[in-house]
């Protein structure tokens, strides 16, 4: 071949190469094109959600710090829908307000000055000199039965307590032997008879019912924790180790268990629940510290029941779907922001709490007393209201009707004045803050004037939470997640005792030796349902 065809050949193969990068070029830029139309599709996209954002911030600072024609609040409380009024406040309206926050100013001046351990666990040891009480026991038709012959006793006995004394409780089983002649005679009858020992919490445990109740009264009545319960039980004639007293409340709580969930199940059907959380401490093993945890409290604010929920000490939006995401009714809870997809959910109607909203204008009174005392006076009036109709024993209907009637046009009133305020604050300032809160919960916080059952506050299940502050004081933390359950437990039917006007230790001493019978009714060991047997010492 000549070399001319070989640099013909040559130029041929380069060419082929070229006409392969150019192809192979081409599909990248169009791969490129495609992706950088994609990239501006998202772009255009990003950049409406940011305008419609910023509209949405820009209705938001005019509607809470600037004058405003259309408001939240409808004239009828039955509607709460938008509606028009004018508002600002008249001079008249101004002045009376004033001489109102005079009047407050004075009046407070005047009140100013008038888990088990898996070791192995020790028996408790007895002083010599600890009393004993024996309960006799026979098995059934044998006294006074002349075919049986008493052969001896079988003793067992249980640590019990009463009020600064303990004792041994001793249950004496007497047992009997069928008479020689007979047995001969009948072969197949029982020879020996024993009455059968009766059934406890803690079988062939040497705690009895009352011992058991008082642990879990001292720490979740008292707040003493287990190593100063242990010393107090040593000045009475009892040692105990922690392993010992910390395996008898896990056995109590295991038990407790079913009671707890029975009490949920009712509390979760009531028409009407208040919910709020608080903090708990818990050791995490991992960490070796104490974290921040939660405990979740839902309360029937008909009866005054309440149940604590502890979720791994979560106090996520999803805990809070979880606790009352099937529940249908009125929900009642203080503005934290979880509660807010739960607005517009079916079958829930959300309340807010006025308390929560006074307290925000308290800590604003330091900052601006002028305008934070304006704020609460016109609460104080709603506060009035609630007082005399408690006072003068108002049927729900009545306090329904005199709600819509004068509380109602107070918080329009309320609102009307917030817009005529809000220009004047930063939204960081203390009294922004508080005039935010408050008009981001306005409508929630009018619904309480829909049924005079509602409460005007959550201070109910804040009162009901208490407990737990003073528990976390005393014995400052829960030693594990499972501790924290079992907290959770206790606090929840010492607390519905409490709403049932019942005594905590009475009710819990009954239940332990009733728990263990077959067949017993749960429903009826409810604190709100529970009556003492008839014919014992609880009657």
């Amino acid at each position: 071949m000549s070399d001319q065809s070989l640099e013909i050949q040559r130029l041929r193969e380069e060419l082929a190469r070229l006409s392969g990068e150019v192809e192979t070029l081409r599909a990248e830029r169009a791969e490129m094109k495609s992706a950088n139309e994609k990239l501006l599709a998202e772009k255009e996209e990003m950049q409406q959600v940011i305008n419609d954002l910023r509209s949405m911030m820009a209705w938001f600072r005019k509607k809470l710090f600037y004058k405003m024609s259309e408001k939240n609040l409808p004239l009828d409380p039955n509607v709460l829908e938008p509606t028009l009024f004018d508002q600002s406040l008249s001079e008249e309206e101004q002045a009376k307000l004033d001489a109102e926050v005079k009047a407050m100013e004075e009046q407070t001046a005047k009140a100013i000055e008038v888990k088990a351990h898996k070791r192995d666990v020790r028996r408790p040891v007895l002083s010599g000199d600890l009393p004993v009480e024996e309960t006799h026991i026979y098995p059934e038709g044998v006294q006074d039965n002349p075919e049986y012959v008493e052969i001896g006793v079988e003793n067992t006995d249980t640590v019990a307590i009463q009020p600064a004394r303990m004792y041994v409780k001793r249950i004496v089983r007497h047992k009997f032997v069928l008479r020689s002649e007979l047995q001969i005679e009948d072969p197949d009858r029982q020879a020996f008879l024993i009455a059968p020992l009766p059934e406890t919490i803690r079988p062939k445990g040497m705690a009895d019912a009352s011992l058991l109740a008082d642990i879990l009264i001292n720490k979740y009545v008292y707040h003493l924790p287990f190593y100063r319960q242990i010393q107090k039980y040593k000045e009475l004639g009892v040692l105990l180790n922690d392993a010992t007293i910390g395996d008898w409340f896990a056995a109590v709580c295991e038990k407790l268990r079913p009671l707890y969930d029975k009490l949920r199940e009712q509390i979760m059907s009531s028409e009407y629940i208040q919910v709020d959380e608080s903090t708990l401490p818990v050791i995490d093993n991992e960490k070796h510290r104490a974290v921040k945890g939660y405990m979740w409290a839902v309360r029937d604010a008909l009866t005054g029941s309440v149940y604590f929920h502890y979720d791994m000490g979560s106090r996520s939006g999803d805990t809070a779907r979880k606790l009352i995401g099937g529940y249908r009714g009125a929900v009642q809870t203080d503005g934290y922001e979880v509660y807010e997809s739960f607005e517009n959910a079916p079958g829930k109607r959300m309340i807010g709490c006025w308390a929560h909203v006074r307290r925000k204008f308290v800590e604003a009174l330091d900052e601006n007393r002028k305008y934070a005392s304006e704020a609460i006076v016109y609460i104080g009036k709603l506060y009035k209201i609630e007082a005399e109709m408690r006072e003068a024993g108002l049927s729900a209907e009545e306090v329904r009707e005199r709600r819509q009637k004068e509380s109602y046009p107070l918080i329009q009133e309320f609102e009307k004045w917030m817009d005529a305020v809000a220009d004047k604050f930063k939204p960081k300032s203390r009294m922004g803050k508080a005039l935010v809160y408050t008009y981001t919960l306005l409508p929630r916080l009018s619904r309480y004037v829909l049924d005079g059952r509602y409460n005007i506050d959550n201070n109910g299940i804040e009162n009901a939470i208490r407990p737990l502050a003073l528990g976390r004081k005393n014995y400052l933390f829960a030693g594990n997640h499972d501790a924290a359950v079992r907290a959770a437990i206790v606090y929840s039917l010492f607390s519905s005792c409490k709403a049932a006007g019942i005594e905590a230790r009475t009710w819990l001493e009954d239940i332990l030796v009733r728990l263990p019978e077959h067949h017993v009714d749960l429903e009826e060991l409810l604190p709100g349902n529970w009556q003492p047997l008839p014919g014992t010492d609880r009657e």
